[in-house]
């Protein structure tokens, strides 16, 4: 008699595959995952000391792990901010000099930066700068070394923004999640003979026509255990040979394929009989790794 387990979520249900008989056992309770079905892992640091300071000395891994509104939330004030401080200091720069009371009276001064005469003004001609629009009516002139030096600073400090954020942006918008979306695995994790042999079967595919470069497949067991000499390790995990040895992790997933781990004498479900595993508590996490061909 061969028994089938089935994966439910966090439910777990046996059934006989026998077709003259049928039983089933009650299904076990819900219990909180390790891993959520979209990748997700519940697991919540505490006690660490200066957690706060190591992710600011990691700031762009950290901005490209934050949600996608605080994302741009950031975005949107960093620019508001850099472009009202460095309009502003054009202002000063104008407001120092007497470009603001003489500038649009007395055709033979020469200003720092002709026709700005307020804050409006210097802000404008900030962001033609910046954005290289250059409409051609204000412009700095020769004669304010103050102000060849901040467009110099401007110019500088523009590019290591823009190469901060966009690329921040960009490296977040590339991230593989929504690419899983089109990556489905079997509803149901299966134990049932193939070849001869007793296996936990489940099955992957990919549903674009654009492939899976190097695909490759492993699976981890996550279980509690106690050592020989009285260690308790919780979530202790152990690698499932879905095919190492053999080159059968190495995928062509270019239609659905069944990935079969077989329970031998090497397997942590060898020891296992149809009661315990019923009363186990373990899961089993897969993790499918490979190069989306359109994107890199």
């Amino acid at each position: 008699m061969s028994a089938v387990r089935r994966k439910f979520g966090e439910d777990y249900q046996v059934v006989n595959t026998n077709r003259s008989m049928t039983f089933s056992v009650p299904v076990k309770k819900k219990r909180q995952r390790f891993v959520e079905k979209n990748g997700r892992c519940n697991v919540q640091h505490g006690n660490l000391g200066g957690e706060t300071s190591r992710y600011i000395s990691d700031l762009f891994t950290t901005l490209v792990d934050l949600k996608w509104r605080w994302n741009l939330l950031i975005f949107i004030l960093t620019y508001t901010v850099a472009w009202l401080v460095m309009a502003s200091m054009w202002w000063v720069i104008a407001y120092i000099r007497g470009d603001l009371s003489r500038g649009g009276h007395d055709q033979s001064y020469t200003p720092c930066v002709a026709n700005v005469y307020n804050f409006p003004s210097a802000f404008l001609f900030f962001i033609e700068t910046e954005a290289t629009i250059g409409y051609g009516h204000r412009y700095i002139t020769e004669k304010c070394p103050e102000g060849i030096i901040l467009f110099l600073f401007q110019s500088l400090l523009g590019s290591i923004v823009d190469a901060f954020l966009i690329g921040c942006m960009f490296i977040k918008m590339s991230q593989p999640k929504k690419r899983a979306e089109t990556l489905m695995f079997s509803q149901d994790a299966v134990i049932s003979q193939r070849d001869g042999k007793l296996c936990l079967m489940f099955r992957v595919g990919n549903l674009r026509n654009s492939h899976m470069v190097s695909a490759q497949i492993r699976c981890k067991l996550i279980k509690s255990r106690q050592t020989p000499e009285g260690e308790f390790l919780p979530l202790d995990q152990c690698e499932l040979d879905v095919g190492f040895g053999t080159g059968a992790d190495q995928l062509f997933l270019v239609s659905p394929l069944t990935i079969c781990h077989e329970i031998n004498t090497k397997s942590p479900f060898f020891d296992l009989s149809q009661r315990s595993l019923m009363n186990e508590q373990f899961e089993i996490v897969v993790i499918l790794e490979g190069i989306v061909e359109t994107t890199g």
